[in-house]
């Protein structure tokens, strides 16, 4: 049976979580906290240099509804209501965003993803057709959750073009060690361990391998769950 499309941030989802998720040049603390009632909140701490932030976010998920609300420091508020089967922007993996009063469209992407149990190849047409995004991802082993990705980003109008290689590997059920390189010689690398269960320490740091005479940026993150 056919549950539906799904939401349009889905599709890439893999390699961008590879390629993204928890790379860090700041120091960062969050603990998360989950009630009997289903409602999960998170309180982050963040420190960028000189500059300091902090927000609050719920999440909520009632039968087939998901609700999202965070507020920064700034008092700044974004909230988010969806159904978990379909996003009412979403069909059949295009998002789409229209003013009403210059009536024009403010955004359209269009996006395919195929997903088999040890790889996930997607292409994304964003930008309202100006940029194209096209990523791979192999699982070399499954139960490690050990994987190799590539990304490829194609901008038409200023003919550039961004590939991005990186790697997950699994040293035990606790430990992940995670890197990636791409063509304007930017090179990361990070350091995940969990020392207590749902308690995560992460060590990242970033180098620019074309300016090798400057100082790498590190990273320092821990995240609590009790």
């Amino acid at each position: 049976m056919s549950k539906g499309p799904g939401l349009f941030a889905d599709i890439g989802k893999y390699a961008k979580d590879l390629l993204t998720r928890d790379y860090s040049t700041d120091q960062k603390f969050s603990i998360s906290t989950n009630s009997v009632s289903g409602v999960a909140l998170t309180s982050t701490a963040l420190k960028n240099g000189v500059l300091h932030a902090a927000n609050v976010a719920t999440q909520y998920k009632y039968r087939n509804t998901f609700f999202d609300v965070k507020i920064d420091t700034d008092f700044n508020v974004k909230s988010l209501v969806y159904p978990m089967n379909k996003f009412v922007s979403i069909d059949h993996n295009t998002l789409t965003g229209y003013d009403t009063t210059s009536r024009t469209f403010t955004k359209y992407n269009v996006g395919v993803s195929v997903t088999k149990p040890d790889q996930c190849v997607s292409i994304i047409l964003g930008d309202k057709g100006d940029s194209i995004k096209a990523s791979y991802v192999y699982y070399l082993d499954e139960s490690t959750r050990s994987a190799t990705v590539g990304e490829v980003i194609r901008k038409i109008s200023t003919n550039e073009t961004t590939v991005t290689v990186g790697g997950l590997y699994a040293v035990d059920h606790l430990t992940n060690v995670k890197a990636k390189l791409n063509s304007n010689g930017k090179f990361g690398a990070l350091l995940q361990h969990e020392g207590l269960p749902k308690s995560i320490v992460t060590i990242s740091g970033e180098i620019d391998t074309k300016t090798l005479d400057k100082y790498p940026r590190l990273g320092l993150s821990l995240s609590l769950k009790p």
